[in-house]
């Protein structure tokens, strides 16, 4: 009787191994993956920020979008945070947003990051990394630069000068 329960239950398993391994090899061959890319729409999206208030992607239309994908513990995104909040009172009277989008760590840690810093640009938290997702982020910090149309200009990755964040929020004013 043991030994038929026991025949039972490693089947049952070994079903599930394969359902599971069926299905990955089914998203990651026969689903069609659309990465965001230079000349497409931004993917539109609503984010709540540290305050709750919430930030649709489409609402920012007519204006240029800074677009950055970053986390707490990334030490280039650190090094860029300054840099990005020192520019954005001058930029966003020029009609160019910065939104921050946290890849999903608790708002106690975000909330201590940004307080660290004194950063004044919305921050928002992707708690289940669809935006992530939805833009095919790779490593942090990744920046798309979005027109006033929703266009993406540019995507850059990596972390930036205060140089290169000036040059590239002056690229996407309206």
């Amino acid at each position: 009787m043991k030994k038929q329960q026991r025949l039972v239950m490693r089947t049952a398993i070994l079903l599930v191994l394969l359902a599971a391994i069926g299905y990955t090899i089914y998203t990651n061959f026969f689903t069609e993956k659309t990465a965001v890319a230079v000349g497409s729409t931004a993917p539109d999206f609503v984010l709540a920020d540290l305050k709750g208030h919430e930030h649709r992607l489409s609402d920012y239309r007519g204006k240029g979008v800074f677009l950055n994908f970053w986390g707490t513990w990334c030490k280039p995104c650190e090094r860029e945070m300054p840099y990005m909040n020192e520019l954005y009172p001058l930029y966003q009277k020029q009609g160019v947003e910065i939104l921050a989008v946290n890849v999903g760590e608790p708002k106690l840690s975000v909330e201590k990051f940004a307080e660290r810093f004194g950063l004044t640009f919305p921050i928002v938290i992707d708690r289940q990394d669809q935006v992530l997702n939805a833009y095919n982020v790779g490593p942090l910090p990744t920046t798309f630069l979005i027109d006033k149309n929703g266009e993406v200009k540019k995507i850059i990755t990596g972390t930036m000068t205060k140089a290169d964040i000036q040059r590239h929020l002056e690229s996407i004013k309206p």
